[in-house]
């Protein structure tokens, strides 16, 4: 579950960021962070901190909701 649902977080910021017409390494700039960063996160190899979303989202210049479209709820 837990890799599932970075994948699709990954995925959504790499639409976004697509979308937006904004490269890896813009975004590592504005965000500051490295854009190796922005690689793994994109791929599911790294998880974010809920800041790193948080500032992805601003930069993007979307609702945090959105990165979180279609990730599935943990349920016990």
């Amino acid at each position: 579950m837990r890799d599932e649902r970075l994948k699709i977080l990954g995925d959504n910021i790499r639409a976004e960021r697509m979308r937006k017409k904004i490269s890896q390494e813009k975004l590592a700039e504005l965000i500051d962070v490295n854009k190796d960063s922005i690689r793994k996160i994109e791929s599911a190899n790294q998880t974010p901190s809920a800041f790193i979303v948080f500032d992805i989202a601003n930069s993007l210049n979307i609702p945090i909701e959105d990165l979180f479209k279609n990730v599935p709820v943990k349920r016990d």
